[in-house]
């Protein structure tokens, strides 16, 4: 899908909501995949007791929590093309461009990660996927002029991606109903970055460089 097309079925959407007449749940105003944010602190965290906080360097993830709503993610045919939804890899969530942003240098599979902000993105295939830490800047809200920054992953190219490294797949015990990024296994100096979503987690190691 386009910008261009993006746009345009923006706009349709926003049009059709304005000609019926809102009930209760429109007038909440509530986003059918809302924003999520996932935190952890690194690099051997202390606790002040002083003043009551914590000192030690952020790692966190924003992206949209899609909901699975009762659909086969994983078992259609055409799963991977649904979830891309016309882009050439997925966003790893909903709407907006999945982020990371980290305040201590990290090492994903043997590649440094300096400080700063990353967008996300998975490239899926049956075989495996594959996690991808990219330089593209990201949108906050749609802007189809903006050819600088992207919003979720239409226009992604790879020129700009700075790791690629394989997911580890396993089956989940339960479902997910709600998508959701996670830091699973954490210890002062590293753990593991994973998807969740359905019966399905994707993750990946990294470590706190030194």
């Amino acid at each position: 899908m386009s910008r261009t097309s993006l746009a345009l079925a923006t706009s349709l959407a926003c049009a059709a909501a304005l000609a019926v007449e809102p009930g209760p749940a429109a007038a909440q105003d509530r986003p059918l995949s809302p924003a999520g944010h996932s935190a952890t602190q690194v690099a051997g965290a202390t606790f002040d007791a002083q003043y009551g906080s914590l000192h030690g360097p952020w790692l966190d993830v924003h992206y949209g929590r899609p909901i699975k709503r009762g659909r086969d993610l994983f078992g259609l045919p055409d799963w991977a093309e649904a979830l891309n939804d016309g882009a050439p890899v997925w966003r790893a969530g909903a709407n907006q461009t999945t982020r990371l942003v980290t305040e201590v240098p990290l090492v994903f599979g043997g590649t440094r990660v300096e400080p700063g902000e990353y967008t996300l993105f998975i490239d899926l295939a049956d075989e495996g996927w594959t996690f991808i830490v990219s330089a593209w800047p990201a949108q906050r809200n749609y802007d189809f002029e903006n050819t600088d920054a992207l919003f979720g992953a239409f226009d992604y190219t790879a020129d700009r991606d700075v790791l690629r490294m394989p997911m580890e797949l396993d089956t989940l015990p339960v479902s997910f109903d709600q998508l959701s990024w996670q830091f699973v296994d954490m210890t002062p100096t590293g753990g593991r970055l994973a998807l969740l979503w359905d019966e399905r987690m994707a993750s990946v190691a990294f470590t706190v460089a030194q």
